[in-house]
């Protein structure tokens, strides 16, 4: 059972729940509360734990696309401008957020860093993910 046959808001839920309960190095940093994610938002997010949720779909992400780096990373969490009397365009999404955890999925050993190419899921981080998917699976037969 992999990441790839389960929805991916319930596995993002899951992954939310677990890195907050089980996973000390993920830890939101202080600038959190007051950061917008984007230049394409206006305000800050308004979830309890954004944080956790946004390095759950990073490590989502990563499984499916990796290796990826911090650059396309910007371009996945990015959004259009609002135009104000001109065309929308698209923005890229806040690269210090993206950075910072990668950087902590990097410490609790989930992710890891390769030359030249971006971060890949460590043996670990896919051991995680693939029971993560095999218990929403066995949950959603039930």
């Amino acid at each position: 059972m992999t990441v790839c046959d389960v929805p991916a808001e319930a596995f993002i839920q899951k992954l939310t729940k677990y890195l907050l309960e089980n996973v000390d190095e993920v830890t939101p940093p202080s600038w959190g509360a007051f950061v917008k994610t984007s230049v394409h938002s206006q305000r800050p997010p308004d979830m309890e734990h954004w944080w956790y949720t946004r390095c759950a779909s990073l490590l989502r992400k990563i499984y499916l696309k990796g290796p990826v780096g911090v650059s396309r990373l910007r371009l996945e969490y990015g959004g259009k401008s609002p135009g104000r009397g001109r065309p929308e365009h698209s923005r890229r999404g806040g690269g210090n957020i993206l950075r910072k955890a990668l950087q902590q999925l990097e410490k609790a050993g989930l992710v890891e860093t390769t030359p030249r190419n971006g971060r890949v899921i460590t043996g670990k981080g896919r051991s995680l993910l693939d029971k993560l998917a095999a218990e929403i699976k066995a949950e959603s037969k039930r």
